[in-house]
């Protein structure tokens, strides 16, 4: 299973094996001052965002590897039935997300309170994850097709 570990200056996810084969990579590290916002989510299955884009997905058993949407890639190694520590990272970073299953709620917990006091940029505007940004919008109106506009007093 993986675990993350806070070394002096950087955070660091260290996979099991067959993470390690399904991912390919053997490991995860960013500096701490990339951190901005750690929760636990206690359901696995809200920490993944996007589609896979390298590493297994096996439902209902695991998921482990990158992820790609609208805002850029996720790395995963999560596990169905238990708690995830989430790691925001800001903006410029390898990866918008670390998202990594723990034993249990009490571990969780404990390492998320670890990440909260280790990272020098946390952003405590607001305790939740923040959702992915919406790709902008057309500026020009669009009409419904068939429809064009009321019709004029000089109409027939």
């Amino acid at each position: 299973m993986a675990r993350m570990r806070i070394t002096a200056d950087r955070l660091v996810v260290r996979l099991s094996w067959w993470e390690k084969a399904a991912a390919r990579r053997w490991r995860v590290s960013v500096p701490l001052s990339a951190v901005r916002r750690v929760v636990v989510e206690p359901d696995w299955w809200r920490a993944l965002r996007g589609c896979r884009a390298g590493g297994v997905e096996i439902p209902g058993v695991a998921c482990a590897g990158e992820r790609r949407h609208q805002a850029g890639r996720d790395f995963v190694a999560v596990r169905p039935g238990r708690p995830v520590v989430c790691a925001e990272l800001w903006q410029g970073s390898a990866f918008l997300l670390l998202a990594v299953s723990a034993r249990d709620v009490r571990r969780a917990e404990d390492v998320a309170a670890a990440l909260r006091r280790a990272a020098p940029r946390l952003d405590t505007s607001t305790p939740c994850r923040q959702p992915l940004p919406v790709p902008e919008e057309s500026e020009q109106p669009v009409e419904p097709q068939g429809s064009e506009g009321p019709p004029s007093p000089d109409a027939p």
